[in-house]
């Protein structure tokens, strides 16, 4: 097995990987709108052509209630050798406002150092840069089994995945997975991501009067919904910041001092997140620093409100409803069930008797977390310093990727999160791009992980 051969496969033919990456990111591969099925087929019939083009076996595109699964294998050269699961997905958010694009989202456009389309860093391109690594080391004699696993409804919320996973265990059966479906923090600090917070989302409703009435016949007289709905949120957090549902940090680990101190390598001070919020000042759980309190610390939000008259002018209504949105995300031991459970118990201890109210769980997952000193993330580690020259940081990840969850649940296997797109790589938003220099370092590093883990 020769990792030099790999690698300089990978310089001879950067300009076709590039090409290929192109011709992906212009399929509209939108998995929430209807009228793209037919794109989301034509986008997992490319993958599975691609996986077969490198050497895979077993290519399979597997219908499911919603879009297709892709899955693919390539074999070691040596028996006994640690089977990767590595994963991803082929959707992409819509490309709306269209008019804030400076080139159409789906004409993949190379400006300086940086391609535009959607999709091109969340995560085609992360896609293409685990299918190139892996097909430069099968020139280099490949030191470890692959097995893709490649979805297409990770922007919808993955609702079949889990199913497929429950269902094809045996063909899924690996040592890890590797999910590059994270990212960078700068492009000289690789980034390894070895801990995801989980989610329970509620919907609150309080209901007062039987219909709106007029606030100048019978304002205090009826408690209005509105005002106990605010009530009752600005009762969830003490004046420390911490959350006040009962129970809520129960099960919550404590950082240690060495966790700490790497999460105090990560460049994401209290001006970093000044400058990336716009906000006046932050706000927060006492005690924790800026990036523990969103990596290392659940958090209760909320994410909408809606009570009486809003729109323009003035109506002098006394509303009989209001609603918030609420979302609370955990970190790993919190349970989303039983979070749902101390929301019900915080409101049936606070809620007055002047109004009534209903609680809807909408969604959850639990939160996941590898062990940083694993072999699997070791070697990832490595790989990122050989490619790098620096120490990579690790970083706990605010937001949830349910998959992570599921294969932890499912399987029994932890999964190694990383990514090379970076944070002004405009996810989810207009003018979506990935920084090409970053890119070709991360299938070098990929690279490099796979001959490391042989080792």
């Amino acid at each position: 097995m020769s990792r030099e051969q790999a690698l300089a496969y990978l310089e001879q033919h950067a300009e076709r990987f590039l090409a290929e990456l192109e011709s992906f990111l212009r399929i509209p591969s939108i998995s929430t709108l209807p009228e793209h099925k037919a794109d989301m087929e034509r986008t997992a019939n490319w993958v599975a052509e691609n996986l077969r083009a490198i050497g895979a076996e077993n290519v399979q595109v597997f219908p499911t209630a919603g879009h297709p699964v892709v899955y693919g294998e390539l074999r070691a050269v040596q028996p006994n050798a640690p089977t990767v699961l590595v994963y991803g997905h082929y959707d992409v958010q819509p490309a709306e406002p269209l008019e804030a694009w400076h080139s159409p989202p789906f004409e993949p456009t190379v400006r300086g150092e940086r391609l535009y389309a959607r999709g091109a860093t969340d995560m085609k391109g992360q896609v293409i840069a685990s299918l190139k690594a892996a097909e430069a080391a099968m020139h280099g004699g490949l030191p470890i089994n692959l097995k893709f696993l490649i979805e297409g409804e990770e922007e919808v919320g993955s609702p079949n995945l889990a199913p497929f996973i429950a269902g094809h265990k045996d063909l899924l059966a690996c040592d890890f997975c590797l999910n590059p479906d994270a990212g960078m923090i700068a492009p000289d600090l690789p980034t390894i991501t070895y801990a995801l917070r989980g989610l329970a989302y509620f919907e609150l409703r309080v209901y007062g009067p039987k219909q709106d009435l007029h606030s100048g016949i019978y304002g205090g007289v009826v408690h209005n919904p509105a005002q106990a709905l605010a009530e009752l949120i600005a009762g969830m957090h003490d004046e420390q910041g911490r959350v006040t549902l009962p129970g809520f940090y129960d099960k919550v680990r404590p950082l240690d001092d060495e966790e700490r101190a790497e999460l105090a390598r990560l460049p994401m001070d209290e001006a970093f997140y000044l400058a990336q919020t716009g906000a006046p000042a932050l706000w927060g759980e006492a005690g924790y620093t800026p990036v523990e309190r969103v990596g290392a610390r659940p958090t209760l939000e909320v994410n909408g409100l809606y009570s009486g008259f809003i729109g323009e002018g003035a109506k002098t209504v006394l509303p009989a409803y209001a609603m918030a949105k609420i979302s609370c995300r955990l970190v790993p031991d919190q349970d989303p069930d039983e979070v749902a459970a101390q929301m019900r118990a915080y409101l049936e201890q606070h809620a007055p008797p002047t109004i009534r109210w209903e609680l809807e769980v909408m969604h959850g997952g639990p939160a996941s977390i590898t062990d940083r000193k694993s072999p699997w993330v070791q070697a990832l580690a490595q790989a990122m310093e050989q490619v790098w020259g620096v120490r990579p940081a690790y970083k706990r990840e605010g937001g949830s990727i349910p998959v992570v969850a599921q294969i932890q649940e499912i399987l029994g296997k932890d999964s190694v999160l990383t990514g090379f797109g970076l944070p002004d790589g405009n996810l989810h938003a207009p003018n979506e791009n990935l920084h090409l220099p970053t890119w070709r370092k991360g299938i070098m590093a990929l690279v490099h992980f796979f001959y490391n883990l042989a080792d």
